[in-house]
């Protein structure tokens, strides 16, 4: 494959293929500038795997956000920033500490009826810890369809309700003409939340269907506790105000609560999931729910900040953001005598990548714009590492000018295609899409949009705050060996003991990922103009709103 960096000039970006030979180079092998394409990936596969070895060995024991495993993850990549020649960009030198509070309903003080009607916790229903305040409602309920606002979509479930001091009800998927990255956007609570609680909600109940191709949930039981959710210790950050009650039906609750109303669920559903328009309608009674809490040691889990400065005077004031989550899942369930998750492809292999990816920048010409190289905590507790620095950057928020995720991406055959979350909502997707035809790389959208990949990684939270964001996998073709090398990863590694270090994985596809992503990081860099949403691109709201 003719592969190389490009150091791309905008009277470049068209330049033929049988002059690549002549453009300067960077592997993180070479201190200095070599002539001519890349012969020998070796180095650079073994260097980027040699951060893989040591984020997913046992005894880092699963990375557990704010575990000791985690910390020595931290300082490893402290160190490699600093050997590469980054400046501390965090709040104190390369870190950004981000303080958690775990909670978790105390289900034997919590209580959901209708009148004096009462739901089973656990069978009927899951209360969320993620109340606001007392976590005591008493109030009317209404249905409101799919509970979206969506303007650009001619979509607006809100306009014209009076949900004052009501609790929604909401059918947690989309319309059939919410399509792409905006329909995985749409499942998020707390986007629908937004609109709800700005036209006076306090309370939220959805049913949310399951992915096509999710594994099965949990068996329910009565009582049965949900999990802790993370919450951060700045109250600032909540992203749930007003929320008095947060609940997720399951089927057998659904039926009950909408047979209240002389509706049927299954028919609800059967409209829902077809993605047509769904009703409104108030439920009888009054719901009287209580979510009693209980709250855990804090947790402190920092983000790891890098910069490298921009060369030009002006532009150096601006920042591309490249990340990579730095967290796994820790210690848990023993799958065949193997209690440690080590998160070799989730995600040290991303953090390989974005250590690589710097080390190839600072090895050639500066870019004009300055470069934030940010490894992410508690992705895996609910992108909560991302939410926290893209809230509160250690930069000015409005000077960031795009962000580029690395999250599994899976180089687990050659990079011949690339899958790129978001390609098509950001003039992000037109440099991509350069970068990659200069390293014969077909791009490709997401081929699997009900999987809700856009908004189940770091990303989304730079997305949220208004700035163009891209993520990546290795692509395939349909029925093709590469497809089902994917999926059978998904189906038996992912979240697994097994995405160790004894798996597969083609290291020259990685330092060939980590190649196309210097170039493209230089290419946004060094552009005249930064990044923006595309006009008819759903999220072009959100850089507005942010404002």
């Amino acid at each position: 494959m003719p592969y190389c960096l490009h150091i791309d000039f905008p009277e470049l970006v068209l330049t033929p293929k049988p002059l690549l030979a002549s453009v300067l180079v960077l592997t993180s092998a070479l201190s200095a500038q070599t002539p001519g394409p890349v012969k020998d990936w070796t180095p650079a596969a073994n260097a980027w795997w040699s951060h893989v070895q040591y984020l997913a060995d046992d005894k880092l024991e699963g990375r557990r956000a704010g575990s000791p495993g985690y910390f020595k993850a931290v300082e490893y990549v402290e160190s490699q920033f600093q050997n590469i020649g980054l400046k501390p960009a965090g709040t104190s030198k390369y870190r950004q500490d981000v303080e958690l509070v775990p909670t978790s309903v105390d289900v034997d003080k919590s209580s959901f009826a209708v009148d004096k009607v009462s739901y089973e916790l656990g069978t009927d229903l899951q209360l969320n810890a993620h109340v606001d305040g007392a976590g005591t409602v008493d109030a009317p309920m209404v249905f409101l369809g799919y509970g979206l606002s969506l303007p650009k979509k001619h979509i607006d479930d809100v306009a014209g309700e009076n949900l004052k001091g009501k609790v929604v009800v909401i059918y947690g998927a989309a319309p059939e003409n919410v399509l792409g990255p905006q329909r995985a956007y749409a499942r998020i609570a707390g986007e629908r939340w937004k609109a709800l609680h700005a036209a006076g909600a306090i309370g939220m109940v959805l049913f949310t269907p399951p992915r096509p191709g999710a594994p099965p949930s949990p068996v329910a039981t009565p009582r049965n506790a949900p999990p802790p959710v993370m919450l951060f210790a700045d109250p600032a950050l909540e992203s749930l105000p007003g929320l008095k009650v947060y609940a997720a039906l399951t089927e057998k609750g659904a039926t009950r609560l909408f047979a209240s109303a002389g509706k049927s669920f299954a028919e609800i559903k059967a409209t829902g999931d077809a993605g047509k328009p769904l009703p409104h309608f108030a439920f009888p009674g009054t719901l009287h729910a209580v979510t009693a809490v209980k709250t855990g040691e804090h947790l402190h889990a920092p983000n790891v900040v890098g910069l490298m400065e921009g060369s030009d005077p002006k532009l150096k004031k601006e920042y591309l953001v490249i990340s990579a989550h730095l967290d796994h899942l820790g210690i848990g369930r023993a799958v065949e005598g193997d209690t440690i998750y080590n998160g070799a492809m989730d995600n040290a292999s991303g953090v390989a990548s974005l250590i690589e990816t710097a080390r190839l920048l600072a090895a050639g010409p500066r870019p004009k714009r300055s470069i934030l190289f940010v490894a992410l905590s508690a992705e895996e507790m609910g992108e909560l590492g991302s939410q926290y620095f893209a809230s509160k950057p250690t930069v000015p928020k409005p000077a960031i000018v795009g962000d580029l995720n690395m999250d599994m991406y899976l180089p687990l055959f050659p990079l011949r295609y690339l899958e790129i979350q978001g390609l098509g909502e950001s003039t992000l997707g037109n440099d991509a899409r350069a970068v990659c035809q200069l390293n014969d790389v077909e791009p490709q959208f997401d081929k699997q949009p009900d999987e809700n990949r856009f908004i189940r990684s770091d990303q989304v939270n730079f997305v949220k705050q208004g700035i163009p964001a891209l993520a990546f996998k290795f692509g395939w073709t349909p029925d093709s060996p590469e497809e089902k090398t994917f999926n059978d990863w998904v189906k038996v590694r992912y979240h697994r003991p097994s995405d160790d270090l004894q798996q597969p994985v083609d290291k020259v596809g990685a330092a060939q990922f980590s190649s196309l992503l210097a170039q493209l990081a230089l290419r946004v860099a060094d552009a005249k103009a930064r990044p923006e949403w595309y006009p008819e691109s759903s999220f072009a709201a959100t850089r507005m709103a942010a404002k």
